[in-house]
């Protein structure tokens, strides 16, 4: 089969230490390796290094191919401007239908993190074999651990098969993200499931779902296929970009689509989407710290809390519950609870025009 990396994003929940010249998915923040060179490496035994594309922005791309050096930089797909996951989905389908139309491709973000790769593995295939059989659409689901609103939830329904012993369901429905009281509903109600954005379909059939729920979509991507492989290929696809509107897949046709099929990913997933998340899924000292640094760290009488530093040794006395992040030319100092505002630091610089701190 085919995988599909999507390397799209700024991260703006990492800064200081993600940048626009240096997204969350190239920074090791959560391991010695970055996320995107983990992510290609859970894959590596599943799919060859010539079946993985990376759909990423012009500014990340020369980083990107540094980073991976086994996979092709002809592999490398570049948008001239982010347009949500449907327009990325969609361009990647396109350059495997060149060689395969019927293939399977599994969509995986670059930016999340899975400490069981080896059961991760072997969901996979299992979806993918799901996917080859019939005219479905595949997700994977995490079981929930807390009422978390910053995720969309999935609601089980129907068992429709086992597969070596993992149970695949119907969709009942697909929620976007929930207000806290609705998230503990989900919860104590059971059969909910976090969306963790991965995906697994034939070519065929993702492309016939654009078709069907995203019609505009689909003309851009018609005009783009003609052009794929030409010399006007680029200046297609610029233009094309210009009109598509911004679309995620699981707005656009996840949660429209009837044949839409789940299985549960239980694999220690975390999509890292903040620095309070790196500190849920990072080993802790005996007083509930976490040393995610370069340099050096010192607590007293110190709790509860995240350092991230780049060089610069950190002390921290008679505190808890902080996350405290230095840069070269940034110092982030946070209640933990709330790292989900940092992206309002971020829209703050915007419209400062900030730019060197961007």
């Amino acid at each position: 089969m085919y995988a599909v990396i999507m390397a799209g994003g700024r991260g703006t929940r990492f800064w200081p230490e993600s940048r626009e010249r240096m997204p969350k998915h190239l920074l090791d923040i959560a391991g010695e390796r970055t996320l995107i060179q983990e992510t290609v490496g859970r894959i590596e035994t599943l799919v060859p290094a010539e079946n993985i594309l990376i759909v990423t922005g012009l500014s990340h791309a020369e980083e990107l191919i540094r980073q991976l050096p086994q996979i092709p930089p002809a592999n490398v797909l570049i948008e001239p401007v982010g347009r949500n996951t449907a327009p990325c989905v969609g361009l990647a389908a396109l350059h495997i239908k060149r060689k395969h139309p019927e293939e399977v491709m599994a969509v995986l973000p670059a930016d999340h993190v899975i400490t069981d790769a080896k059961e991760f593995c072997e969901v996979l295939p299992i979806a993918a074999e799901m996917a080859r059989q019939g005219n479905y659409l595949v997700t994977i689901g995490i079981p929930p651990t807390r009422p978390e609103v910053g995720y969309g939830y999935i609601e089980r329904g129907a068992l429709r098969i086992s597969v070596r012993g993992r149970d695949i369901y119907e969709v009942a429905s697909i929620r976007e993200k929930p207000p806290l009281e609705t998230a503990e509903m989900f919860l104590e109600r059971g059969g909910f499931y976090w969306n963790s954005g991965m995906f697994v379909w034939r070519v065929d059939t993702v492309l016939k779902a654009i078709e069907t729920f995203l019609p505009d979509l689909h003309v851009s991507l018609i005009r783009m296929e003609k052009a794929i492989g030409s010399d006007r290929e680029k200046e297609v696809i610029d233009r094309e970009y210009t009109h598509i509107q911004p679309m995620s897949i699981d707005y656009g046709v996840m949660e429209k689509a009837e044949n839409v099929l789940l299985i549960r990913g239980d694999f220690g997933w975390s999509d890292v989407g903040s620095w309070d998340a790196l500190w849920e899924i990072s080993g802790r000292d005996e007083d509930g710290n976490v040393a995610s640094t370069c340099g050096h760290f010192v607590g007293v009488d110190a709790k509860n809390s995240l350092v991230h530093s780049t060089g610069k040794m950190v002390a921290l006395i008679g505190v808890k519950d902080l996350i405290v992040v230095e840069t070269e030319d940034s110092l982030l100092i946070c209640k933990r609870g709330r790292s989900q505002d940092v992206k309002k630091v971020v829209d703050i610089l915007e419209k400062k025009n900030m730019k060197e701190f961007l």
